[in-house]
């Protein structure tokens, strides 16, 4: 009889051998929410569920689409409330604390290290070196007694290379244009390779610019499609003007941005999925905007007249104005509609036929 594989003896060979390896799956296991329900939903196929540890989420758009406001608060407080430790790296010297700790960020250096860089190489050397002792202390570890860490980068686009510093001290402002690209792929690819087997993430935010090609519009995304590709998800962000009250009314002056959030990239939902989120300047964003857009896309919402009915899975029908579907009500729907998907699931795999042995 021939005798079985030792794979037990070739992985520990492999992983003495190869600094950094990761055997096995990396699904994700922990995930933080952006603050608002249905942009996890685009994301991740969950309304908790936003961004992943072990992973590279970038959000992309252009100056106050409300990039650092998911970033840099909404999920920098989700992760905390999870027992994430926080690295917030600010290139951009923007973030101040009032500002953080007013949108319930907890800036105590105990849950949150903020560095202030500029250079793309002294990030790299920073993540590089951190993950170095992380593997040394924790590697042989279970993941459950691993500390999880999540990296925040604001921003991306504005970290510079040895060669911008060197032509701006000769006065020379033409920029890296070459490198520049080429560094920023290389960060988020090595990032990449080197949280998958652990409990940490990056989270960044990068500029946009608007496109040059009359057959492809969409606003482009600095640092190439290289950075693209080695990001896991990438959400794109355009700012828009919110001139309505409180109550959904219009109104004449600006009262807040609507984040228009389109998902270019995830592996976890169907990707080039939009949803339009309200930030009030007063009252900051509801976690439940988006939903109702959201819900009215799945057919689950059905304008009646001038409100919007849903028919719950006992047959009971809730007939509301658009602007008392919010809270309570919205919750309604959301527990039906993940009853219902779990229920599709549960029933494929009792049709699944079992192989003949």
């Amino acid at each position: 009889m021939t005798k079985p594989f030792d794979v037990s003896k070739f992985r520990k060979g492999l992983t003495k051998s190869i600094n950094g390896l990761g055997v096995g799956f990396n699904d994700p296991t922990d995930w933080v929410s952006t603050g608002n329900y249905a942009l996890n939903y685009l994301i991740s196929g969950d309304f908790h569920k936003g961004v992943p540890l072990g992973k590279v989420t970038v959000f992309a758009g252009e100056s106050g689409s409300g990039k650092s406001y998911f970033c840099s608060a909404n999920i920098i407080k989700a992760a905390q409330e999870q027992g994430i430790f926080v690295v917030l790296v600010d290139s951009e010297n923007a973030l101040d604390q009032a500002w953080l700790e007013a949108l319930g960020v907890d800036t105590d250096e105990s849950k949150l290290l903020k560095l202030s860089m500029s250079m793309i190489d002294d990030v790299a050397k920073t993540i590089s070196n951190f993950m170095k002792e992380y593997r040394d202390d924790y590697g042989d570890k279970d993941p459950e007694e691993r500390p999880k860490v999540l990296f925040v980068i604001d921003s991306l686009g504005m970290l510079l290379t040895p060669t911008d510093v060197d032509q701006f001290d000769k006065g020379d402002l033409k920029g890296d244009m070459g490198r520049k690209p080429k560094a920023l792929t290389a960060l988020v690819r090595n990032a990449v390779n080197m949280f998958g087997s652990y409990n940490v993430g990056l989270v960044a935010t990068n500029h946009t610019y608007a496109s040059q090609d009359m057959f492809d519009p969409d606003d482009k995304i600095s640092g190439g499609q290289g950075f693209i590709y080695a990001s896991s998800i990438v959400i794109a962000m355009r700012k828009l003007k919110l001139k309505e009250d409180e109550d959904g009314k219009k109104v004449t002056d600006v009262r807040g941005i609507r984040a228009a959030c389109k998902v270019m990239k995830t592996r976890y939902s169907k990707p080039f999925e939009s949803v339009q989120v309200k930030i009030p300047y007063e009252t900051g964003m509801d976690p439940y905007s988006g939903l109702v857009d959201l819900f009215e896309k799945q057919g689950l919402l059905n304008q009646q007249g001038n409100r919007l009915k849903y028919v719950d899975k006992s047959g009971k029908e809730h007939l509301h104005y658009r602007k008392d579907w919010t809270g309570e009500n919205l919750q309604i729907v959301m527990k039906d509609f993940v009853d219902q998907e779990d229920k599709y699931v549960d029933t494929n795999k009792e049709e699944t036929p079992a192989n003949d042995e």
